[in-house]
């Protein structure tokens, strides 16, 4: 492909909320999109993609995922389980398996996804392999390791957590994560209902610590995620003034945090498919109490969906779940709770763009980076078109063809 294109005859979706348009040409140019009007009676253009009425959208943005190469959550996924007499195998294998999670994040139709915490900085290791040019993936914006304090779940998660302590410490912390090449800031303000140990309610760490983080990562631009289940530490993580509020489950309690979230534009990142997991897909894999709790919390978190809605939140899709390339099941799954079709495609596009802090993908505008998305259906009329993996019939990074049936080898 050169370096101009024309996508022909298209159903446009901005991703902004604005009515679709119909039979329109986009052309793109230089990683960019040129310019978007419509297509009138001629024919399409020699050397065109000829859509034929297909929908576009912008590349779908997945705001809390962990690209790791541990495929524990992902049955399915990655190599066969190691059986006791086969050959050792390598610690570099894992590298494969993030390529293979790259591609299928693309196969789906994720042009960008925010990593929210990975072993051993693989976030960061994926990130940089695809800024190399040596791995087609997504965006990736990492936030390398969780900045915790002194926790039960730092002996569970081990290199994925930072721990500190102390307002001094934490900004130390934030400073290493910038040093290693994190995108973004990434806390844990509660503990986590993943840690049998740990009491996801109250406050992780005190007031002072979180402020000493956010001040540090503000201070050199970089945004602040707050991993938030319990209200105390919602309510500080809010107070604060982090970016997004990942999970929030407990929100639907209090309104009026709800009401400053959507005066000050920070984001809510649900993550409903998280509590279907430890509730449904894997209860025999954890202790009874933690699925006990994850029942509970799956009717808070989409309780708290539909309260800040009505409020106003801004929310962005999160899948935090496996396998890759199964991510769409968030937004069906946000459709459900409330949002419906449209708004589900919103948070997926520039919701999900604001989340990361980006204001150049997430929407089909003139000047836009392109990475779009054109899919075989109507994605406002049912969300669950996105999730099918034969729906996504083309999708570009930068202008450039990645993946999707428009590139499948023809079948004899």
């Amino acid at each position: 492909m050169t370096d101009r294109a024309i996508l022909w005859d298209v159903r446009v979706v901005a991703g902004d909320g604005s009515p679709p348009a119909e039979r329109m040409a986009v052309t793109v140019a230089g990683g960019r999109i040129e310019s978007i009007g419509p297509i009138g009676a001629a024919s399409p253009p020699p050397g065109s993609i000829d859509a034929h009425g297909r929908t576009l959208l912008p590349g779908l943005i997945d705001a809390h995922v962990h690209l790791s190469s541990d495929t524990s959550r992902s049955p399915g996924f990655g190599p066969p389980e190691h059986l006791h007499g086969e050959e050792p195998r390598r610690r570099e294998l894992g590298y494969f398996v993030l390529a293979r999670t790259t591609t299928a994040l693309l196969a789906a139709g994720i042009t960008s996804v925010r990593d929210v915490g990975s072993y051993d900085d693989e976030g960061i290791a994926v990130r940089q392999a695809v800024d190399l040019g040596l791995l087609d993936g997504p965006r990736v914006i990492p936030c390398g390791r969780i900045i915790s304090a002194t926790s039960p779940g730092g002996a569970i998660f081990g290199t994925m957590y930072r721990e500190a302590d102390g307002p001094d410490e934490m900004r130390k912390a934030v400073r290493e994560q910038i040093r290693a090449g994190a995108g973004f800031i990434k806390v844990m303000a509660t503990g986590a209902r993943s840690v049998v140990r740990e009491d996801p309610e109250p406050a992780q760490m005190m007031p002072a610590e979180l402020a000493a983080i956010v001040d540090e990562a503000h201070r050199m631009g970089f945004r602040v995620a707050a991993h938030a289940e319990g209200l105390e530490g919602t309510r500080m993580a809010i107070e604060q003034d982090v970016d997004t509020i990942e999970h929030g489950l407990s929100l639907h309690r209090a309104p009026e945090l709800l009401a400053t979230m959507a005066e000050r534009g920070q984001v809510l990142v649900p993550t409903l498919s998280t509590f279907h997991d430890l509730s449904e897909r894997f209860v025999t894999c954890f202790a009874p109490v933690l699925v006990e709790q994850a029942k509970v919390q799956q009717q808070e978190a989409y309780a708290t969906v539909a309260a800040a809605r009505a409020a106003g939140v801004t929310m962005a899709m999160g899948h935090d779940s496996g396998p890759p390339g199964d991510n769409l099941i968030e937004l069906v799954r946000m459709a459900d709770a409330g949002l419906g079709d449209a708004e589900a495609v919103r948070a997926a596009t520039a919701n999900g763009a604001a989340a990361l802090g980006l204001d150049d993908v997430g929407v089909v505008r003139e000047g836009a980076v392109a990475d779009l998305l054109v899919v075989d259906g109507d994605p406002l009329a049912g969300i669950a078109v996105l999730a099918e993996r034969e729906r996504i019939w083309l999708v570009l990074i930068g202008g450039r063809p990645v993946a999707g049936q428009a590139l499948a080898p023809a079948r004899l």
